[in-house]
Order: structure tokens, then C-alpha cells, then sequence
């Protein structure tokens, strides 16, 4: 054990640049030199306790190196992370495990951990407000740039950076610091109309009108959308004593701030996806589905039924997937793949910094929901999935179905962008067929609204190789099934499959012909008690 009088201290900076000390003595600085041994320091003082198992570092430090080479490879590198360091138990191999500074052996404090712990205080409701007040001053003194930023494309980087980037909008958002927020987000309108207000307040008239106009401007650049009511409000107050121009502006929101937060984040392979929350309370998590459109979603009859119900006793956290809504609709082919869309679900919980959580999956998300949790079962609490299957529709398709499925794919081909429904209302018959006229229409405008004809031909093509059979039978978290009895896209069959496979699940058979149940049926509100019975068991 090191004397308490000569213990080392040790600062890792990995926020902006990446910088190792001894004492006062610079050992590490930027991203120079060797390659490998800065990247192992890296990896570990991210890793719980600085330590992690070799075969994990290996994995994803070198992912693509040979077996012969990696083992070499890694010594190699601790070798010369020492040898930079000057302490030869800096780096130490034990039964299987990497550690950086182990046990005792220094004082050591890395700059990512200790901005996450100031924040996880400053953002904590239960803290004092001088100690949150305290926390969020420190935290933001020390975030001096995103995490590790020349290490853009490591997936083992890439999720601890987005969770950081997150805090620490969060810190700027609750410290009220809203024109830093801003100009790192020109489409956070939630800022961007907090900004607006403070500029009206200090009697800055133009200021408010420059930024109301940079703000529909992004908003129309980046996400095909107007401003929010609340933008507009602040606006008009600024033009008060002004003559109000005559002209209306185009693409109004469906939804309030109050009525959720739009928010976005990256994947690894750099989709753009759009997530909202709305609601108070425990979080509840929904995997994406068949077109949906985040702000389209709270006008339309739809949809507007679900979020609402699920809002009122949870938080609730959606998102457009890859392809379609707010999220980024030019994306190649291989983004409409399972894995692709669990990926994709990983991105936004680690995004959110979600630690446990239950998962909804409403028809295609339900294998979502059901691979991710498989996967992760530490992480799921609860598992509900409503109007899904298990396995693959084409895989299974007898000739006179694959005719049929054909003939979908066609019509979303030559009717999609056109007046005629085509394609839209044979699957408006399969997906409300008890729905009014009215619930038809809505659904033709939300698809339309939600993905191009490509797109929704990609998806849709897609949605045909879904497969979740190895893990429904692997699931070990509580899971309930729910299915109409009746329901035209995957009969109730599917969902007896589907619980003969997940061990211990229960199913609920709900008295309705509609895929997407309707607001006004009485099968919807047995669906929200279930749900609400469910997770509070």
C-alpha cells in the first residue's frame, strides 16, 4: 500500500482532450502518438472500477485484428502505457482482468466520472437546491468538450458521449443557461423560446423576432415543421406594438411544448433519430413501429389516444424510427434490418442515460422490444407487447399469401404520394376495419405524412423478415401479451405462439376487429388498465 504521506494523484481528462497526470507531470497528452496504449487508457478509465476482462478490451479495442495478434497486441499496449505513466503497477493483468491504477495504489480522478456524479446531484430532485445549484456550477466548469471526440467511430466511446452530451444539455437547460444551449442545438425550441422570453423581458424586440426567425427557419431546414404555439405566442407579444405581418406561417405544430419535448440523438452509424417525452413519473419505453410522426402523432386520432393514456402515470419516451417522422428519412438499405432497429432503441435509452426500465413494443416493435430485452434483461423491468408475432411473414407464406404481399408491395410503389388511397386503404381495411371513415383518413395523412414511398416501401419489405423466435425463447423479464381477438394484420394464433414461447408471460385476448385499437372502444381502456396493472405488480 502506497504511504498516505507520497500517494500519488492521478488526473484522466477525456472531456475535449485526453490528458494524463501524474502529480503536475503531463504523461499523456491529446491523441499522439502510439495509438494503442492511448486507447487502452481511455477504455479502462471509462470501465466500472478502471477494469474490465481482457477478452471484452480485446473485443472492443481491436475488433477486427486476428486471434493470433490481439494478445500480443494488448500487453504490448499496457507495456507502453506504463512506460509513459512511470508506474509499474499502473496497468495490471489478474485472472483475467484489465485494471488501470488498481485498489489503492493512487488517488485517481477522471474528469467524464466525476462530471457524471456532479450531474446525476445537480439533476436529482431530491438534493438540496444549493447542492444541485453547487453540483451543476462544477459539472459545467469541467465539461470542456464533448467525450474522447477524435474517437468518433468506436461503438465502445460512442454511448458514453451521447450520455455525457445529454447531462450536460440538461445541466445548461436547468441552470437556465439557455443561449449556450442554443448554439449547440438550433432546433431546441424549448431553449430557443426560454431565450426568446428572457430577450422580451429585457425589452429587446429585435432580438426576439432574429431569433424567432432563426428558429423557423431551422425547424423548416432541418424537420419540415413549423414553430410551436409558444414560439408564435412570444413572437406576436414582441410585435405588439408593431403591425403584425398578414402572411400565416406554414407547417403549424400539432403538439405543445407542454405537451412533450422533442429531442435528438446519433446513432453509430450516424441516423439522426428524433425522440420525445411526455408525462410525468416512472419512464416507460416504446420501440418504434410501422410510421409514426412524433408531433403529427398528438392531432391524430390515431395515435393521440395512446401517448395520452400512457403519458398520465408515466414518462413516456418515443421515437421516430430510421426512415420515417422527425427522425432522417435518407438512409441506405441496410438500415431495414432487426438489428439495425434494436441498435436503434439501444441509442436512445443509453442516450437518456436510462439505467431500468419497462419496454412497450406495439405490433412491428414488439420483436424489437422482445430482442432488446432478451439481450438486456438487466436493464427491463417489465415487457409488453400488443398486436405482434414472432416470426417471419415471408418465411412462412404459403403461395396465395405471397401473391398478396406482392400485390401490397406494388400498390405502396404506384399509389403512395397520389390522391388515390391504393395501397393505404387496403391496409386501412386490414388495420381499423371497425374504425370510422374518419379513423381511415386520419391513418391515409399520418402515413403519408410520416415516410416517403420508398421508404415505406423499404419498411414495409422489411417488416416481412422480422424474427424474434431464439429470443422470446431465451426471455427471462415478465412479459405480457396482448392481441385483438380479431385482428386482420397477425391473427390472435400469433400471439399463442408468441406466449407459448416466453416462459412465464401471461395473454390477454382483447374483444376488438382493429390492429390499432380506437380511443373510443372499450377494448382500449381494458389495454390501458392492463398495461397499468401490469407495471405496478
Amino acid at each position: 500500500m502506497a504511504s498516505t504521506e507520497h500517494r500519488v494523484v492521478v488526473h484522466v481528462q477525456l472531456l475535449g482532450d485526453v490528458v494524463v497526470r501524474v502529480g503536475e507531470r503531463a504523461v499523456i497528452a491529446g491523441a499522439r502518438g502510439r495509438r494503442d496504449p492511448i486507447r487502452l487508457a481511455e477504455y479502462l478509465a471509462l470501465a466500472p472500477g478502471r477494469r474490465a476482462h481482457r477478452e471484452v478490451v480485446v473485443e472492443a479495442l481491436w475488433p477486427d485484428a486476428s486471434l493470433d495478434s490481439v494478445g500480443n497486441r494488448l500487453h504490448t499496449a499496457a507495456h507502453y502505457l506504463r512506460r509513459a505513466i512511470g508506474i509499474p503497477e499502473s496497468v495490471t493483468f489478474t485472472a483475467g482482468t484489465v485494471s488501470l491504477f488498481p485498489g489503492d495504489l493512487v488517488d485517481v480522478e477522471v474528469d467524464a466520472v466525476v462530471f457524471e456524479r456532479l450531474a446525476r446531484t445537480a439533476l436529482d430532485p431530491q438534493s438540496s437546491p444549493e447542492e444541485r445549484a453547487s453540483c451543476a456550477e462544477r459539472a459545467l466548469d469541467l465539461y470542456q468538450g464533448d467525450l474522447l471526440p477524435h474517437e468518433l467511430y468506436e461503438d465502445w466511446a460512442f454511448h458514453h458521449r451521447q450520455r455525457l452530451q445529454l447531462r450536460h444539455h440538461e445541466l445548461l437547460r436547468s441552470s437556465g443557461r439557455f443561449a449556450e444551449l442554443v448554439a449547440l442545438d438550433p432546433v431546441d425550441e424549448e431553449a430557443r423560446v426560454a431565450l426568446m422570453r428572457e430577450l422580451l423581458d429585457a425589452g429587446d424586440r429585435a432580438g426576439v423576432l432574429r431569433h424567432f426567425t432563426a428558429l423557423t427557419d431551422a425547424l423548416e431546414r432541418e424537420l419540415g415543421i413549423g414553430p410551436s404555439a409558444e414560439a408564435s405566442a412570444v413572437r406576436d407579444l414582441a410585435l405588439t406594438p408593431i403591425v403584425r405581418p398578414a402572411a400565416p406561417v406554414a407547417s403549424p405544430r400539432a403538439a405543445t411544448l407542454a405537451d412533450q419535448r422533442v429531442s435528438f440523438c446519433h446513432t453509430p452509424d450516424d441516423v439522426r433519430l428524433a425522440y420525445a417525452v411526455s408525462g410525468s413519473g416512472p419512464p416507460l419505453v416504446k420501440a418504434s413501429n410501422w410510421l409514426t410522426h412524433l408531433d403529427h402523432d398528438w392531432e391524430s386520432p390515431i395515435w393521440q389516444p395512446w401517448w395520452s393514456a400512457l403519458s398520465q402515470r408515466h414518462t413516456l419516451v418515443r421515437y421516430d424510427e430510421r426512415g420515417c417522422g422527425l427522425s432522417d428519412w435518407e438512409v441506405d438499405d441496410d438500415s431495414f434490418t432487426l438489428e439495425a432497429w434494436v441498435r436503434d432503441l439501444e441509442t436512445v435509452v443509453d442516450a437518456m442515460a436510462l439505467e431500468r426500465f419497462p419496454l412497450l413494443g406495439i405490433s412491428q416493435g414488439g420483436p424489437i422490444a422482445i430482442t432488446y430485452a432478451a439481450r438486456h434483461p438487466e436493464r427491463v423491468s417489465h415487457v409488453i407487447v400488443y398486436g405482434t408475432c414472432a416470426r417471419a411473414t415471408w418465411a412462412r407464406a404459403d403461395d396465395s399469401l405471397r401473391r398478396e404481399l406482392v400485390a401490397l408491395g406494388e400498390l405502396i410503389k404506384t399509389s403512395w404520394g397520389g390522391d388515390q388511397p391504393g395501397f393505404r386503404q387496403v391496409y386501412d381495411a386490414r388495420f381499423l376495419p371497425d374504425g370510422p371513415l374518419e379513423s381511415w383518413r386520419a391513418f391515409d395523412e399520418l402515413q403519408r405524412r410520416s415516410a416517403s414511398a420508398r421508404n415505406a416501401y423499404r419498411l414495409w419489405r422489411a417488416f416481412g423478415d422480422l424474427d424474434c423466435t431464439e429470443a422470446a425463447r431465451t426471455l427471462d423479464v415478465p412479459t405480457l401479451i396482448m392481441h385483438s381477438s380479431d385482428d386482420l394484420v397477425w391473427s390472435f394464433a400469433e400471439a399463442e405462439e408468441l406466449h407459448s414461447m416466453v416462459r412465464g408471460s401471461r395473454l390477454v385476448r382483447l374483444d376488438s376487429k382493429n390492429h390499432i385499437l380506437q380511443g373510443a372502444e372499450p377494448a382500449f381502456g381494458v389495454f390501458v388498465d392492463e398495461v397499468h396493472s401490469f407495471l405496478a405488480s
